[in-house]
């Protein structure tokens, strides 16, 4: 962000405006302005591939993966790395919790490459102190779990710093129909009325900026007070801890430090718009980085589709980076399957936003996928697809080799017209 704002156009940046057919120079005006970021750890550099965040460029979409309390299986996470890299997500979080936290996630990190790879190092400051301490850790805990990951190479963090201690009781006494839902946010809620003390981001930030300059990895501030239900969206705590938020952004651009903002959550359609203008106003065009949002709370098995909708009217009004949801939402650890479910989901929500946000610049798939689709080419469109396997599979499902699909057969419209346009081709 630095070398960006003295005028030269950093490597990263040159890489970033190829794959994305971009100025280069304009690209470099929009990181060192803090409305693009690119999230990498100097540790890591060279080994993962950079990805660019934020305005201007297409949209992006983040797989979560990482064991549980009840459900400890690496090698399946693993398995879900692999999805997320073959599937095409571009960056991957790991949410664990348990136990051996340090080494599962190294063992992620790894079988993440060659993506950006993202962390919440609240969960693990939050269940090693406790155990630790036999009781609540102190606040330098927080601080020297964060620097580890940092030292481990993780490229971005959700960092909750905008819930305060006052936001915090709010919350609690407030009428929300969930109060608080992000994990994060609940551990860091519950730390502060046991201690009595301010928030250890909070009170650390300009340390925390430090940090991170070091390193060069990207904060992602966290949304601990986002909305759990569509009821609750933009209500009076989710805007006062963007706000927070906001500020937190201007203290990390002054110190050259890439961040991106985090948000909701559960949203009905008629907000989502005014969701993202709000965020985009307040934080003078940073990142944004959305859960879904799911526009309806009874989606239950099937929230990866009331996410995708929310996902697609977000990004083409200007979100950056999706996170996806998987039918499991809510309900369960994810599976390999539904973290593929999930992610190809979120991948047709982000390149239908990109078309109303982008244009024509990201349309050549689709236009060569109907090209392929009026000549009955199903291997061309086979291979456009986003899931090769799936498309071929449901074609071929009743054993039957037609010109055409058999939901039409001989009556498909192709076939019908087909002698007539040669005709007036001639």
């Amino acid at each position: 962000m630095l070398e960006a704002r003295s005028g030269s156009v950093p490597e990263e940046v040159l890489e970033v405006a190829r794959t994305e057919g971009v100025d280069p120079n304009k690209l470099r005006v929009r990181l060192a302005e803090g409305r693009v970021i690119i999230a990498r750890n100097i540790k890591r550099q060279g080994r993962i591939r950079l990805v660019g965040v934020g305005e201007g460029l297409t949209t992006k979409v983040n797989v979560n993966i990482g064991v549980s309390t009840h459900v400890n299986d690496i090698e399946m996470e693993k398995e879900k790395a692999r999805i997320a890299v073959q599937y095409g997500a571009d960056t991957i979080m790991d949410l664990s919790v348990g136990e051996n936290l340090d080494e599962v996630r190294r063992i992620l990190m790894e079988a993440s490459e060659p993506l950006p790879f993202g962390t919440v190092p609240t969960y693990q400051a939050y269940i090693e102190g406790v155990r630790k301490h036999g009781g609540m850790p102190d606040e330098d805990f927080f601080l020297q779990v964060l620097e580890r990951h940092l030292r481990d190479g993780v490229d971005f963090m959700t960092i909750h710093a905008g819930i305060t201690r006052e936001l915090a009781e709010r919350a609690l006494k407030s009428n929300r129909i969930q109060p608080i839902v992000s994990r994060g946010g609940a551990l860091l809620a519950a730390w502060m009325m046991e201690t009595g003390s301010e928030n250890p981001y909070y009170r650390n930030w300009d340390y925390i900026l430090e940090l991170f300059a070091e390193y060069d990895a990207v904060i992602s501030l966290g949304d601990a007070l986002r909305p759990g239900a569509i009821a609750d969206a933009l209500d009076e705590l989710q805007i006062l801890e963007l706000i927070n938020n906001a500020r937190l952004v201007e203290r990390a651009r002054e110190k050259g430090v890439q961040v991106m903002v985090e948000g909701p959550g559960h949203v009905p359609i008629n907000k989502i718009v005014a969701d993202i203008r709000l965020m985009k106003s307040l934080t003078r065009g940073a990142p944004y980085y959305v859960l879904g949002p799911l526009v309806t709370d009874i989606g239950l098995g099937y929230d990866h589709i009331a996410a995708a909708i929310g996902a697609a009217i977000a990004a083409a009004e200007g979100a950056d980076l999706i996170c996806y949801l998987t039918p499991a939402e809510h309900l369960s650890l994810p599976n390999p399957e539904q973290v593929k479910e999930g992610l190809i989901a979120a991948r047709i929500a982000a390149h239908a936003g990109d078309i109303v946000k982008l244009g024509r610049r990201v349309m050549e798939p689709d236009i060569k996928m109907s090209i392929h689709r009026a000549r009955l080419e199903w291997n061309k469109m086979f291979k456009l697809s986003l899931d090769p396997e799936r498309a071929r599979r449901i074609y071929s499902q009743y054993g039957v080799q037609l010109p055409s699909c058999t939901m039409c057969g001989s009556y498909c419209a192709f076939l019908i017209l087909n002698k007539y346009m040669e005709k007036t081709r001639r």
